[in-house]
């Protein structure tokens, strides 16, 4: 373990975090973290439940009878900046001289994945008038520029501070779609969703963001523009949230050897947690339901009803699961249970709850042991989470996992944490049908409503270390836990059906011009 200074140990403080936990940090570092033991995908019928066209028209009349009762809150993750989304273009702006060989080369294009596809179709973003309007003032005609080809000004325009500086900003602050004389913004499009379906019965919808401390300002501001209009549109009051993620969440980077590595300056390299450290975020909310959706998965009004239909679906089945769940804890700390009704609550556990519990090993427990068996398994938090069928988009998948204490549980799993050198997991990763589009609605209250403690209910054996680079230096990168993996790895999990319509991420610009982000 390397000795830090005076100046180390007053940079670790400040971070809120302590020397033994960079040692344990470090450990990780030494030891990697144990791949996710797969026992089989979790597929409709076998941890996947599906719904009829009726029993969804159900599920949705109850939620709207019944949400009113809850203090809702719609929880978003928008710290990620745009410039993953635009790296093709960044490429294309440095490389870009206009010399004979890339003119033949951008005529040669085809597809829909490239920099020509884009200029074809520019004048469909968005973020378009924005664009021309900006390179109008500063005396510049857009058309003229693209039919001369001179595009490392219009992409500079576009993506630099010297224009629209997009590649700098939050994906949140991205126009996505067009409404004719309005353009909404990323974050715009959830406080439409946000309206019909998060509102309580006085009409205010709570919202929360969580943002990156450098893009903090420009979200306030940005947000203080539309609210009042968004608010006048959809006739509600918003009560708007915002966190930064925590300090504390931090991860020493160390080198190939282990060590940490340090900046230029002598000081030690941290490097953010990931999106498990949004489990901190989380645990400090005091809404009772709360839904989970990444910013980027949007799309315009007129493809909305599919998407609210579903948000609905996946709350209505909370709220009706979470009635039954905290009457039988209730009972179950009142400690006056027959032995008829455990066995009722047993039997719930395992066939709504993905509970596994043995029939004959638990009619072998003692009375008392029965209860404290049901009361822990029961007494959780809650995640019923959206599963689409997968076509061939990027996602973690559900899957039924062994933990290495023997526990089957129902998990979110990501590739990173799957022994591919392993054949059997490989066969069984291969027989997946779904994947997760974080889309998510979790109750953090008990019976009683009060709080959970979020932090009592991560796997802490789960994380990801990547390799990364430091001033031109290899180093290695470690994440916590992920929000919808590890850090929720020991909640009750239900995994819910949902359209293909409701996943439309915006990874790429491109994306921007599929049908689905076009008005």
């Amino acid at each position: 373990m390397e000795i830090f200074s005076e100046k180390d140990n007053k940079q670790i403080k400040n971070k809120g975090i302590t020397k033994d936990d960079i040692a344990k940090q470090i450990k990780k570092f030494e030891t990697g973290f144990p791949y996710i033991k797969l026992i089989k995908p979790a597929t409709v019928n076998d941890g996947i439940v599906s719904f009829t066209k009726k029993e969804v028209e159900e599920i949705v009349k109850y939620y709207e009878e019944n949400i009113f009762d809850y203090e809702v809150l719609k929880f978003v993750p928008a710290s990620g900046a745009a410039t993953r989304m635009f790296q093709d273009l960044i490429r294309y702006m440095h490389e870009y001289t206009g010399s004979k060989q890339q003119l033949e080369e951008y005529e040669q294009m085809t597809g829909k994945n490239n920099i020509k596809y884009f200029f074809n179709n520019i004048d469909k973003f968005a973020f378009y008038c924005d664009l021309k309007k900006t390179m109008r003032e500063s005396g510049h005609d857009i058309c003229s520029l693209i039919e001369k080809k001179y595009f490392k000004s219009i992409l500079e325009y576009l993506l630099t501070k010297d224009g629209l500086n997009y590649a700098a900003k939050p994906k949140a602050l991205i126009k996505f779609h067009s409404y004719g004389k309005h353009d909404r913004m990323a974050m715009e499009e959830h406080l439409a969703e946000g309206a019909n379906y998060a509102q309580n019965k006085k009409g205010k919808v709570k919202l929360h963001f969580t943002v990156s401390p450098e893009h903090m300002d420009a979200f306030k501001y940005n947000m203080n523009q539309v609210k009042v209009k968004s608010e006048n549109q959809f006739k509600v009051i918003y009560d708007i949230t915002y966190s930064t993620q925590k300090n504390s969440t931090d991860i020493i980077a160390v080198d190939m050897d282990n060590n940490p590595v340090r900046e230029k300056n002598g000081d030690l390299l941290f490097r953010p947690g990931g999106h498990g450290a949004l489990i901190e975020n989380l645990n400090e909310l005091d809404s009772e339901i709360i839904f989970i959706k990444n910013i980027d998965n949007v799309v315009p009004d007129r493809l909305k009803g599919t998407t609210l239909k579903y948000k609905k679906v996946l709350g209505g089945l909370l709220l009706q699961l979470k009635e039954k769940i905290d009457d039988y804890v209730d009972m179950l700390d009142e400690g006056n249970a027959t032995e008829e009704e455990l066995e009722e609550m047993r039997a719930f556990a395992q066939e709504k709850l993905n509970i596994t519990n043995d029939k004959i090993v638990f009619s072998n427990m003692d009375h008392i042991e029965k209860i404290d068996t049901l009361y822990n398994q029961m007494n959780r938090p809650i995640r019923v989470c959206g599963m689409v069928k997968n076509e061939g988009e990027p996602g973690g998948g559900p899957f039924w996992v062994r933990s290495n204490n023997g526990k089957v549980s129902l998990q979110i799993v990501e590739g990173a944490q799957i022994d591919n050198n392993n054949e059997k997991q490989k066969e069984i990763i291969t027989q997946s049908t779904h994947f997760n589009p974080v889309d998510l609605v979790c109750s953090v209250k008990d019976y009683k409503e009060d709080k959970f403690d979020l932090k009592e209910f991560v796997d802490t054996n789960t994380g990801f270390i990547s390799n990364k680079s430091n001033n031109g230096n290899p180093i290695k990168a470690q994440e916590l836990p992920g929000l919808w993996n590890g850090a929720m790895a020991e909640w009750i999990t239900i995994f819910v059906e949902v359209p293909i319509e409701t996943f439309n991420p915006v990874k790429t610009v491109y994306d921007l011009l599929r049908p689905t982000h076009q008005n």
